[in-house]
C-alpha cells in the first residue's frame, strides 16, 4: 500500500488539531467555549460513556508512563435507525473504521495507524458488556471483534495485535457523523476521478464539491467505486477526507461564533461514545486541550502493512515483519520507519480525493 505521509494540507500558517478522531476532531474547539450553565449541562447529557475496564480484566499490556498516549478510535457500523439507509452486505454491528492514534511524548506529534476492517486476525477470548464470555477465533475479520463483544473486545483485539495498552477509546456513530458535517455546512473536497456508488448515494464528477453530511458519509464508506475496490482504497479516501475536514473546522469560524460553536458541540457530543474516563464535557475539553499543540503537519498517517490473503483475496493479513516494525515504533514512542510500509498491498486510491 502507499504510505500516507504527513497531513499538512496547505502548510503551517496556523496550528491545527491532529487528524485524530473523525467527527470527534471538532471537540477540540470545546476548550475555548464559553457556554452558559444550561448549555453545558445539555452537552454533558449528550455524552454516554462506556466502562470497559472490568471487561478487559488484568491481562493487558503494561501501562507505560512515558508521556505518550494511545487511543483506539472506531467508526461504528450499527446499521440501526438512520444507518440502515447506507446498506450493508452483512448484518450486525461492526466497526467500519478503526484507527490507533499514538500521541508522542510532549504531545507535539502523532502517528495514526488505520486497521483495515477485512484484516484476518486471531481474535482473543473476550467478555461482552453483559458479562458473557465470547470465545476467540482464528482467521476472524478484525471488525467482528466489535460485533461479538462490543468496545471491550475491540480494544482487547487491538492490544493483542499490537502489544500496546490503549489509554482511551472513542467511538463515532455514522449518523452522528453525518449530522456533524451538516452542522459545519459541508466539507469541500476535490476529486481527480469520477466516483459513482448508488449504495453510498454518490455521483461525483472530477472537480471540486462541497459535500453535505449524507454524501460525506457515503464517501468515507464507499469501496467498490475507487481503486481496486478493497477496504485499503477506502482507507485512503478516509484519510484524504479527514484532511479536508480539518481545513473546514479551521476555517468555518466556529471559535468566533457562539451559536455555530454550540451547534457544532451539540452535534459532536451526540456523535461519540468515549470511555468512562472521558464521559463529560469537562474531561473531553481537558483531553482536547492537551492535544491542541499538535500541528497537522506533524501527524503521520499510515495503514497497517498487509497483504491480500492467499486463500481469500477479498481479505488481507498483516505482514508480520512490517507490522511488527509499526507496533514496535509506537511502543518505543518513535516515528514509524518508512521501510515498514514498503512492498505492502495498496488500494490504488491514493490521490483520488484531495
Amino acid at each position: 500500500m502507499t504510505e500516507q505521509t504527513n497531513s499538512g494540507g496547505t502548510g503551517g500558517r496556523r496550528r491545527r488539531a491532529p487528524l485524530l478522531i473523525t467527527g470527534v476532531l471538532a471537540l477540540l474547539v470545546l476548550g475555548g467555549a464559553g457556554f452558559g450553565y444550561a448549555s453545558y449541562r445539555e452537552l454533558d447529557a449528550n455524552i454516554e460513556g462506556v466502562d470497559i475496564n472490568a471487561q478487559l480484566g488484568p491481562q493487558r499490556p503494561a501501562d507505560v508512563d512515558d508521556g505518550s498516549l494511545d487511543i483506539l478510535v472506531l467508526g461504528s457500523d450499527s446499521r440501526s435507525g438512520d444507518n440502515d439507509a447506507y446498506g450493508r452486505d452483512e448484518g450486525g454491528a461492526r466497526s467500519d473504521t478503526a484507527m490507533v492514534v499514538h500521541v508522542h511524548e510532549g504531545h507535539k506529534k502523532a502517528s495514526v495507524v488505520s486497521i483495515p476492517r477485512d484484516t484476518l486476525i486471531e481474535r482473543p477470548d473476550c467478555t461482552d458488556a453483559h458479562g458473557t464470555d465470547v470465545p476467540g477465533r482464528r482467521r476472524a475479520m478484525f471488525n467482528t471483534a466489535y460485533e461479538v463483544g462490543g468496545p471491550a473486545c475491540a480494544v482487547k483485539t487491538v492490544e493483542a495485535m499490537s502489544g500496546i495498552r490503549m489509554d482511551h477509546y472513542i467511538e463515532v456513530d455514522f449518523t452522528g457523523f453525518k449530522r456533524l458535517i451538516d452542522e459545519l455546512g459541508g466539507v469541500e473536497i476535490t476529486t481527480t476521478e469520477p466516483i459513482r456508488d448508488d449504495k453510498s448515494h454518490l455521483d461525483l464528477a472530477p472537480g471540486t464539491h462541497t459535500l453535505d453530511g449524507e454524501r460525506s458519509l457515503g464517501l468515507v464508506r464507499t469501496r467498490k467505486s475507487v481503486g481496486d475496490g478493497s477496504d485499503l482504497g477506502r482507507i485512503q479516501l478516509q484519510q484524504a477526507f479527514m484532511k479536508a475536514f480539518v481545513e473546514q473546522v479551521k476555517d468555518v469560524g466556529v471559535l468566533t461564533s457562539p451559536a455555530k460553536l454550540l451547534g457544532l458541540a451539540d452535534a459532536a457530543t451526540k456523535a461519540i461514545t468515549p470511555d468512562s474516563d472521558l464521559d463529560s464535557v469537562q474531561e473531553l475539553a481537558s483531553f482536547a486541550r492537551g492535544l491542541s499543540g499538535i500541528g497537522a503537519q506533524n501527524v503521520h498517517m499510515i495503514t497497517l502493512p498487509v497483504a491480500y490473503d492467499r486463500i481469500d483475496p477479498n481479505r488481507v493479513v498483516p505482514l508480520e515483519r512490517q507490522s511488527g516494525q509499526v507496533w514496535k515504533a509506537l511502543k518505543d514512542d518513535l516515528p514509524v520507519p518508512a521501510a515498514a510500509t514498503e512492498g505492502t498491498a495498496t488500494g490504488a486510491a491514493d490521490g483520488v480525493v484531495r
